[in-house]
């Protein structure tokens, strides 16, 4: 087993999770625009979905599609239980993900039985959210996506089921592009927050375009439906993977922001892909490389701080370097994605390093349409 290794992995194709049964001869996330286009039956990769699809305004939400705050919350929320000697439970957890402030406090205090008021709750968690708001960043693809639109004059907006008071702490960690949106709108500015349309129609109403005109790019289920009730196209990229079976009513269902493809709405396309690879800012990531090989590839052994530092939502195959004590620094490709196999559910890593295997060699491997 060799010591931690830092991968600062400095591109991407993209790709889907896979199941422990497969055996590719990638590593198991090998990339395929085929399979995204599976994911959403409804996408076609022709003119014809842009001429059906068009849209003028684009709106967004904000906590797990714009910010990675969701683990903020876990964190927050691990933290303030364990002042009461009780721990988080992840599927109670999984159903609050999008409700409105109130009603997610409300029901924390019954599943976990805490003696306390919703004021109380929200008086004494506050304080917490703020230190680990601090902490949060951007997901990946977003400073791209909203620079391009922003670029091209497209309308935004952000509609968000949280407060618009927590709103204006968070978007901060969005620097100057906060300034991107028209219209911000929280959950207690309209009379019914998600998955009521209310949020969705406002927001058009503000931009000065139809709902029908509009885009969403949501990661919860309740904003999800919410946007279809409204009448705009949705694309899901949702937070939690395991649930993604849950979002067939989207119109298109995404693992990150990087995989996006405005051209498919009607929206000026990218530019800046080099040979179908798309520069980025790097993602760290600690590891240990496991001793046993496989399809010519190493296994990567998450520790914790992966987590901490790879949002949930990332997939596919990235391209950098990495440092070990055994190897020293080298180039490494390594591909992350989760394993979704019936009674499992982990982030996986495989490192396919140029002691391995050349990223040539891993190319020359990828289907025809992933090449382009």
């Amino acid at each position: 087993m060799d010591s931690d290794s830092t991968y600062p992995l400095v591109g991407l194709l993209p790709s889907r999770p896979f199941k422990s049964h497969e055996q590719p001869s990638l590593p198991p996330t090998a990339p395929t625009p085929a399979n995204l286009l599976r994911d959403s039956p409804r996408l076609l990769r022709d003119s014809s979905m842009a001429a059906t699809h068009r849209v003028s305004a684009v709106i967004f939400d904000l906590d797990g599609t714009l910010l990675d705050t969701e683990r903020a919350t876990r964190d927050v929320l691990k933290e303030f239980l364990g002042t009461y000697g009780k721990v988080p439970d992840a599927a109670k957890e999984e159903k609050r993900l999008g409700q409105m402030h109130r009603e997610s406090t409300t029901g924390i205090i019954a599943d976990y039985g805490l003696p306390i008021t919703v004021e109380e709750y929200s008086e004494a968690i506050y304080p917490l959210y703020i230190k680990r708001w601090q902490r949060a960043s951007p997901l990946p693809g977003v400073n791209r996506l909203l620079k391009h639109l922003y670029k091209n004059r497209v309308p935004l907006a952000l509609a968000s089921n949280s407060i618009r008071r927590n709103i204006d702490h968070k978007i901060l960690k969005l620097g100057e592009l906060k300034d991107c949106f028209s219209v911000v709108l929280g959950g207690d500015q309209v009379p019914h927050g998600k998955p009521c349309p209310d949020i969705f129609l406002e927001a058009a109403k503000r931009l000065g375009v139809n709902p029908s005109s509009c885009l969403v790019i949501e990661d919860s289920l309740v904003g999800v439906q919410a946007a279809k009730a409204s009448g705009a196209k949705v694309v899901a990229v949702p937070s939690l993977q395991s649930q993604r079976h849950c979002y067939s009513i989207a119109d298109l269902i995404l693992y990150s922001l990087l995989d996006f493809h405005p051209e498919l709405w009607g929206l000026p396309p990218f530019e800046d892909r080099i040979q179908g690879a798309l520069a980025m800012e790097p993602l760290l990531s600690n590891a240990q490389i496991g001793d046993a090989v496989q399809n010519n590839t190493h296994t990567l052994i998450a520790g914790e701080c992966t987590y901490d530092s790879i949002p949930d939502q990332i997939s596919g195959i990235f391209f950098g370097w990495a440092k070990s004590e055994t190897y020293g620094v080298f180039k490494a490709v390594v591909s992350t994605g989760w394993d979704l196999s019936p009674g499992k559910f982990e982030r996986v890593m495989v490192n396919t390093c140029k002691i391995l295997q050349t990223l040539l060699t891993a190319v020359a491997l990828l289907p025809k349409d992933c090449k382009t």
